[in-house]
């Protein structure tokens, strides 16, 4: 792990989405933090010492989904599946599959393996997954905060993990989707999905795939931020190691599971897009149901100089 003796710095973003601004100025705390997702080997040993299921790999519980149809009660995970034109880009179902048989062993189908994936990020995982991970490891999952601080690499305030420009002269830096999501994807940076973690360069804290390649899960509840922790701007004043809300504020009342909580992605992935999604930057950040894994979603670990409170 690569320690980060902590800091102050302006996370969010006044010129990105709606739900990235306010810009804050916050301290953080020093800790330790993964320099690479944890890849499908590192899941594979975790799992070949705990006997570990994975969410995907079980059918759900009917009794968690009331009205759930009964030919939806099977084993599976959300997988990309890339369209032959254009599409209505309000409308997700058009490139994603509920997949019977998806996992992290098979990340694009029951017939898909991760034999010469194993240095990929591991996909297909629930916050549970990376949480009972992160707990073997004797590692906890960061928070928003800490995540947003590691990726910026030291450029406080930059547009993305690397300066101001997504691919400066041309430099493919993170991979992203290069061309019109979701039917035309260039390849620019050689990978049609996942790529091997390091295939990129680290960012000025010697973090690899901070940007791009799956979205990370965080520990925060998912909110939208305030503008009280901006407001104290003197050094002794700034808010310390901010966290999200609790699990109640962050339900999607209107979701097809209103009632499971929404935790903070960050980092964008292999399917962000010029065209869609421009959350391929530090300040992103996406809601995601806890329970629901895709081929999109991995996770990282941290190790804190201080502990400090967990909200529920």
């Amino acid at each position: 792990m690569i320690h980060l003796p902590g800091g102050i710095f302006r996370m969010g973003a006044d010129d990105g989405y709606p739900e990235e601004a306010p810009t804050r100025t916050i301290r953080i705390n020093g800790f330790h933090i993964d320099p690479i997702p944890v890849t499908n080997r590192d899941f594979a040993a975790f799992v070949a010492a705990t006997g570990y299921r994975t969410v995907a790999e079980d059918a759900p519980d009917p009794r968690d989904y009331p009205g759930i149809n009964p030919a939806m009660v099977r084993a599976g995970s959300l997988v990309f599946r890339k369209t032959t034109g254009p599409v209505d880009l309000a409308d997700v179902s058009q490139w994603w599959e509920f997949c019977f048989g998806a996992d992290w062993r098979h990340p694009t189908g029951p017939d898909s393996s991760i034999d010469g994936l194993e240095d990929h990020p591991v996909v297909h995982i629930a916050l549970a997954d990376a949480e009972a991970y992160a707990r073997w490891a004797g590692k906890d999952l960061p928070t928003e905060a800490e995540w947003e601080y590691a990726a910026r690499g030291g450029l406080d305030g930059a547009a993305f993990a690397w300066g101001d420009e997504l691919a400066p002269d041309g430099a493919m830096l993170a991979n992203y989707w290069q061309g019109a999501f979701p039917y035309a994807n260039d390849l620019l940076d050689g990978w049609e999905r996942t790529s091997p973690v390091r295939s990129y360069p680290a960012n000025g804290y010697g973090l690899f795939d901070m940007i791009g390649n799956v979205w990370e899960w965080t520990a925060d509840w998912y909110g939208l931020p305030t503008s009280e922790a901006g407001k104290k701007k003197q050094g002794c004043c700034i808010p310390a190691n901010p966290r999200g809300p609790v699990r109640a504020a962050s339900l999607d009342r209107g979701g097809p599971q209103p009632r499971m909580g929404r935790k903070v992605l960050k980092g964008g992935s292999h399917l962000c897009a010029e065209n869609y999604c421009q959350r391929y930057r530090p300040a992103a950040r996406h809601p995601q149901p806890t329970d629901t894994s895709t081929s999109h979603v991995g996770f990282r670990c941290v190790v804190r100089d201080v502990v400090f409170r967990r909200p529920r």
